[in-house]
């Protein structure tokens, strides 16, 4: 935090990224030391999400509303539309190529779509160490190791539970959507005042999690050994 005028220094200016220092609070969310483009991959994606690619940007969040209109009034469900979709381009496809062979045209060829090994073997390795990360914290939070952990993720699911409950998967995942094309540029923008904000949010929870931690959890017995009963 003391390091994020040095921070800034290295950042590349041809981003336009914001990059506040914070000192009001010195807390920074996420406890990054990067900027938010740096911390979400400094790619291609990254500036979708941040609106720099505004066409595209714009693009999907037209193409997320109009699939959620499709699924959610129409009544059609996913299954059923893929189906259509491809059938439609499959008999489309069929139909001009069998017209072109019969005017004696020369048929555009489509390019191959192949899967190489090396793309196969790197999304592999990719997800086994996303997976091995998730079984660590299954683990950690089972065994009652780290219980703000453990209460973020009672909390989360909960969370989820409620929404479920109150509307569907396909609304769930447009707002999920819309959530992650804006709240990105939203934060970029205003990140100086939303780390203030986030910072008295976390200072207040980890006083109350440290009077709550010393008062009760630390009296919880973590492994319990159970006695040999008398021959």
């Amino acid at each position: 935090m003391d390091n994020s005028h040095d921070v800034c220094d290295h950042v590349d200016r041809d981003n336009n990224s914001t990059c506040s220092t914070s000192t009001s609070s010195g807390y920074r969310l996420f406890d990054r030391q990067t900027t938010i483009h740096q911390l979400m991959g400094g790619g291609k994606a990254a500036d979708v999400l941040l609106w720099k690619r505004q066409r595209i940007s714009l693009g999907i969040i037209v193409v997320a509303t109009v699939a959620w209109l499709i699924f959610e009034r129409s009544g059609v469900s996913f299954l059923t539309l893929c189906s259509d979709v491809l059938l439609f381009l499959i008999v489309l496809r069929f139909l001009h190529a069998n017209y072109a062979s019969l005017r004696d045209k020369q048929i555009q060829t489509l390019p191959e779509l192949v899967l190489s090994e090396e793309m196969v073997n790197y999304a592999a390795a990719s997800f086994r160490i996303k997976v091995n990360y998730l079984l660590l914290l299954a683990h950690d939070i089972t065994l009652g190791k780290d219980f703000r952990l453990f209460f973020m993720v009672v909390g989360f699911l909960w969370l989820l539970s409620v929404l479920g409950s109150l509307v569907s998967f396909c609304t769930l995942a447009y707002i999920g959507t819309i959530l992650s094309v804006t709240l990105p540029a939203l934060y970029n923008t205003y990140e100086e005042q939303v780390d203030g904000f986030a910072g008295t949010i976390h200072r207040s929870f980890s006083r109350h999690y440290k009077i709550v931690d010393e008062s009760v959890m630390n009296r919880i017995p973590r492994n319990v050994v159970p006695k040999d009963k008398p021959m």
